[in-house]
């Protein structure tokens, strides 16, 4: 199977210079679901990119009859991000310029209370994939507005350009998959929405984490948050209905580095998803990993992050990975004391203060900085 390649102008720099996004289109003879994915929305998460390009590589090797639907390939999903430098690290989280982070600018279609009221209620005598393609067009007819202010002779910040053209790739998709990773060192695991953990499960993966709790302006989130009040407006109404609507962020590993376990891991992850979808019909692949039972399934409002009381040095820092119990020693910091009352040897001396875990849990994210001023992040415990 030969995909369609599509290159799409994205930013032309102060140099004349020009960033592109490129679509690597799969389409299946059978008709069927469009699944979405990307990957490197933050700079310095790179994984997704080597998780893609496996991706490729396999449903080159396939025939399109295999195929029922399309699946959209974007990697490298933003360039100005991944391109971004400061010394031997890559932040890139943040634009640079506007200080947006990439992954809260994204538009929500949010119709009013009472106008999807009187949408579902137009609806309730018809099925399910009729529903689901006149909301479709209530959503394109809201977001094509986007397209005006974006030509104005005023013109509008980069964000809000680059929302609508990676948006306009995914908005009739039925699956989105967003391949992040840590900003720091993390482990691998799935962030869910609500009603979704049985289809979590199909990417067999140790950790599956509900977001109960939004940031706003995320991909994932605006893509299916429009559905979910969909759903639940149905619900009131007294008609129970699920679209076949879903979206995912695939957290892979730690930031600025690449690592062949994580990626195969990944790669199994999608391919798993795509094979139990019936997007795909071909075997499964032999490579062993845990089963659907044991994917352990959380809330992200059971998330505890740890900030530094003061700022030092971070040592004897628990593993990422590990289970700790309350009151547990989670790390110290050493710190030198300087400018403390000045004239008394005993208070100048350094300091090492030990920091304890509140609550029981999984260390599933860690700092790569090892020095942290007070208030900066050290690690988070599931």
């Amino acid at each position: 199977m030969i995909p369609i390649i599509t290159t799409l102008p994205l930013l032309q720099m102060a140099s004349g210079d020009r960033l592109f996004l490129q679509v690597y289109k799969f389409i299946g003879t059978k008709p069927g679901r469009k699944v979405y994915l990307q990957s490197n929305l933050h700079g310095a998460e790179l994984t997704g990119n080597a998780v893609i390009h496996q991706l490729m590589q396999w449903l080159g090797s396939l025939e399109p009859t295999q195929l029922a639907g399309e699946i959209w390939l974007v990697p490298l999903c933003n360039p100005l991000g991944t391109n971004t430098r400061s010394h031997h690290f890559s932040p890139g989280r943040f634009d640079a310029y506007s200080g947006e982070n990439w992954n809260r600018i994204f538009w929500e279609y949010q119709p009013n209370v009472e106008d999807l009221t009187a949408f579902a209620q137009s609806q309730m005598e018809c099925d399910r994939p009729t529903i689901e393609q006149n909301y479709r067009d209530r959503m394109w007819a809201s977001f094509e507005k986007l397209a005006a202010p974006l030509k104005a002779p005023s013109g509008q910040p980069f964000c809000d350009h680059y929302r609508f053209l990676l948006q306009s790739l995914c908005l009739d998709a039925h699956y989105v998959i967003d391949l992040h990773t840590s900003s720091d060192q993390g482990l691998t695991y799935l962030y869910y929405f609500r009603n979704r953990q049985t289809s979590a499960r199909l990417f067999m993966l140790p950790l599956g984490i509900l977001l109960d709790e939004y940031a706003g302006g995320a991909f994932d989130e605006a893509f299916i948050k429009p559905w979910l009040a969909l759903e639940d407006c149905f619900a009131q109404l007294g008609r129970k209905i699920q679209f076949e609507i879903e979206a995912w962020t695939l957290e892979l590993g730690s930031a600025m580095q690449i690592d062949a376990g994580t990626v195969d891991r990944g790669v199994q992850a999608v391919k798993n998803y795509l094979l139990q979808k019936g997007i795909l019909r071909v075997p499964a692949a032999p490579t062993p990993m845990p089963s659907i039972a044991t994917m352990k399934l959380v809330a992200s409002s059971q998330m505890k992050k740890y900030y530094a009381p003061m700022g030092g040095m971070v040592q004897a820092r628990v593993a990422l990975g590990k289970t700790v119990e309350a009151g547990q020693r989670l790390y110290q910091i050493l710190s030198f004391n300087k400018g403390l009352n000045q004239g008394s040897e005993t208070e100048q001396m350094p300091t090492v203060l030990d920091i304890c875990a509140e609550q029981s849990g999984i260390v599933y994210d860690v700092s790569i900085n090892h020095a942290v001023n007070q208030g900066e992040y050290v690690l988070g415990i599931l």
